[in-house]
């Protein structure tokens, strides 16, 4: 299994078991570091997804009871676990990514720290929920990512773009039942 993309490389990589356990380790790594609780540490993104090409990249969802004052000591304890923050921040998530070596130039895990069973917390749960649970949904998102890639293997503001609808589409079915 390879992991890693390099800035703003777009890549999708047919479903990997290995992907799984790679996100037990490094949540394992996380808690070993931050003493964080198991159930606010969940794997998330297309790699979480059974079937589903993806970026290899693990995406995780690290929940906090409060992001806007981070504990300089839970933020020390991302470093140990080889985690470093981002310039990306939005009001409600803090990122922090992995990298292959000193170099910072290929990331293979993000963290996307958010408010611990807020809004964004559960949409990133139940979207991840919901495609592993209805395989057509789940085909109809792979054909959306694999437009882009077939177009161009670069741009990832594009690529988020690209898939936002679907995404948003999803995620108010869990509002509306």
């Amino acid at each position: 299994m390879k992991l890693g993309l390099k800035k703003d490389e777009i890549i999708l990589a047919p479903h990997s078991n290995e992907w799984d356990t790679e996100f037990l380790k490094t949540k394992h790594e996380i808690q070993n570091h931050t003493k964080l609780e198991s159930s606010r540490i969940e794997h998330i993104g297309s790699t979480s997804i059974k079937g589903l090409m993806a970026k290899p990249i693990v995406d995780i969802v690290v929940g906090l009871d409060e992001i806007k004052q981070i504990d300089k000591s839970f933020s020390e304890g991302l470093k140990k676990a080889g985690f470093l923050r981002l310039g990306v921040e939005r009001p409600s998530e803090v990122v922090f990514a992995k990298f292959t070596d000193d170099t910072y130039d290929m990331k293979t895990h993000f963290i996307h720290l958010v408010e611990y069973k807020k809004e964004l917390w559960n949409n990133l749960i139940f979207f991840r929920d919901y495609l592993n649970s209805h395989e057509a949904t789940r085909k109809e998102y792979e054909q959306l990512k694999l437009e882009y890639v077939k177009e161009s293997n670069s741009g990832i503001l594009e690529y988020t773009n690209h898939k936002e609808e679907f995404v948003k589409r999803i995620c108010a079915m869990r509002l509306n039942g």
